[in-house]
């Protein structure tokens, strides 16, 4: 595999931790998805496979929604051991971009929002975008943000209300990436307030 799995996936990690850590910096994770790509085919894009491998191991879980859900799963427990498991017991969802766009508010409101002992014990969702671009029609502020920033994020299926919906009762809540066919990954922890068209949603 051309992909290395130490040097290689530690860049990943650190690249998730910026964009988690300075919500609207948007990371871009080409070389290690094209370096993936020469080894496996997959029926999404490289860079979810990407994270899968630097995220997940055998003693975690995760749920892949999409009309290609057994191949991909495949494909991801195969490297990493991780255990496929439905929507509402997952640490790690991923909703990629062929999956019905009526069936991401429903991921959303199913995933788990960790419990007030253990908030940590939270899903992740990663969703594959159309686009995601600095500028655009949502304005982050929040942890992170040194004032406010704006972002574009072109995906299907209504989510930013059932997000906030999910948020509301921090520390509980879920965690959101979203991750385009140009490899560039967006970060949107539950701490992070978006307003959509200068109006608070």
């Amino acid at each position: 595999m051309k992909l290395d799995l130490v040097h290689d996936l530690q860049a990943v990690y650190r690249k998730m931790v910026d964009s988690t850590s300075r919500p609207g910096l948007i990371s871009n994770l080409q070389k290690e998805a094209e370096l993936l790509e020469a080894d496996i085919q997959t029926d999404c894009t490289a860079s979810l496979i990407v994270v899968a491998l630097t995220l997940l191991d055998q003693e975690v879980s995760f749920k892949v929604v999409s009309e290609n859900e057994e191949t991909v799963s495949a494909i991801i427990h195969q490297y990493t051991y991780a255990k496929p498991a439905n929507i509402e017991q997952a640490d790690y969802i991923f909703v990629l971009k062929d999956a019905k766009a009526s069936i991401l508010s429903d991921v959303l409101t199913k995933a788990k929002p960790g419990t007030l002992r253990n908030p940590q014990h939270s899903a992740t969702v990663f969703i594959e975008a159309e686009e995601v671009r600095s500028g655009g029609s949502l304005l982050l502020k929040g942890p992170g943000i040194q004032s406010t920033v704006s972002v574009e994020i072109v995906t299907q299926g209504d989510w930013i209300e059932v997000r906030q919906e999910k948020n509301k009762e921090y520390p509980l809540g879920i965690d959101l990436m979203f991750v385009d066919g140009a490899h560039q990954l967006l970060s949107l922890p539950r701490t992070t307030q978006i307003t959509e068209n200068r109006v608070m949603i």
